[in-house]
């Protein structure tokens, strides 16, 4: 009775979807915990953080879909929004070092004590406490979106223009995470993590628990983004994306439509990469290049945007072949990336799973053509027995 609920409320598709999702969540650090080294099935603990790192990007990539996908917002942004949820972590895990430090010192980071500051600066406090940080985490890349957002769409910024102010922001963010003076680390970022949550952060078990939390945090972004786009809310983002001015012209606020879109969005990604650095062992400024924004519009076209499913299976495939690509050929891996994106947009314009779906709708169109035109055939063929 439940299955059938959520299968209606969400889909049948989401619902297979999420419990995949928990299954891993609980069987992948099973089998890493409880298995030996030898044991045919032991997944090691290296596949567990790589494939913990993969579902980050599944669920910064499933972020970019509901803006993309379903209100026809491109942003170009959204490592900024990725990034600054991976900084409030890493501020985390950086003031749980404390003195185990190079330098020693309890309450400065190693970077600080290197540059010669002489106190904490005001916005690191409140990062010694695990609720403050997931709460900026959150909380940030939100107020980030609600800003940007509230001034470029009243103004009603749109389309190529839109794409290229939220890659300008993130450039500006790039450029000035890279100073030393921001008190972020400059260009080394923050790294040599010890403890989270009082645990080692090297541990197996912390590990697994870290690939059970993205996970489980993609499974509820899942269900939360699928109950946004199949609510009357999520009807009206489609008119959006598809004919805005039809739908200012009905009365809806489409700015206002488009900046909860918006915010939601970055909120999710700002979660990603809160979970993304535990996972690394490290955050800078490099995850505010433009480019990494660029590749995700890449993992969400390549799983077939608008699918809310196809961007998580994007995200892992992409990022699965580029860790053996680049491990063969890693000069080449821009080119085979460049070159697989025009091949989607040349012939899978719907990605994996739009063009798999496509392909099954197809499929029962025709077998119920075949079936009408069977019920004629057998009609006209009992007509003339009845006459007799």
């Amino acid at each position: 009775m439940i299955t059938s609920f959520l299968a209606k409320a969400l889909g049948r598709n989401i619902v297979i979807a999420v419990a995949i999702l928990l299954v891993l969540a609980a069987l992948v650090p099973a089998l890493n915990l409880l298995t030996t080294s030898d044991h045919p099935l032991h997944v090691p603990t290296y596949i567990v953080s790589l494939f913990g790192k993969y579902l980050t990007y599944a669920l910064l990539a499933l972020a970019l879909d509901l803006v993309w996908g379903f209100c026809g917002i491109l942003s170009l942004g959204h490592a900024a929004f990725f990034a600054l949820g991976g900084y409030a972590m890493g501020m985390y895990l950086m003031r749980q070092i404390g003195a185990r430090g190079s330098y020693g010192n309890p309450l400065l980071p190693d970077f600080m004590v290197f540059l010669n500051w002489k106190e904490l600066p005001w916005f690191w406090y409140g990062f010694d406490m695990f609720w403050f940080a997931a709460l900026m985490a959150v909380v940030v890349p939100g107020l980030l979106a609600f800003v940007f957002g509230w001034f470029a769409f009243r103004s009603r910024v749109n389309g190529v223009y839109l794409s290229i102010i939220t890659q300008a922001m993130t450039f500006a963010l790039l450029l000035a995470f890279f100073r030393n003076d921001m008190g972020f680390g400059g260009n080394n970022g923050l790294t040599d993590f010890k403890d989270i949550l009082g645990f080692n952060i090297q541990a197996n078990g912390t590990r697994s628990a870290l690939f059970a939390a993205s996970a489980i945090a993609l499974a509820l972004s899942l269900i939360i983004t699928s109950g946004i786009v199949r609510s009357k809310y999520g009807k009206i983002l489609v008119g959006v994306r598809d004919a805005e001015s039809r739908t200012r012209f009905l009365g809806y606020r489409v700015e206002h439509m488009k900046l909860f879109a918006f915010v939601v969005s970055a909120m999710m990604a700002g979660i990603a990469g809160a979970l993304y650095v535990p996972q690394v062992g490290i955050i800078n400024p490099g995850e505010f290049d433009p480019a990494n924004s660029i590749e995700v519009v890449i993992w969400a076209a390549v799983g077939g945007r608008g699918t809310l499913i196809g961007p998580i299976v994007g995200a892992i495939l992409v990022n699965g072949g580029k860790s053996i690509f680049t491990a063969a050929f890693p000069e080449f891996w821009l080119f085979a990336l460049g070159g697989l994106f025009v091949l989607v947009t040349l012939f899978l314009p719907k990605g994996i799973v739009g063009t798999a779906r496509q392909f099954v709708e197809r499929r029962k169109e025709y077998r119920k053509a075949r079936e009408a035109e069977d019920a004629r055939t057998f009609a006209a063929a009992a007509e003339p027995q009845a006459a007799e």
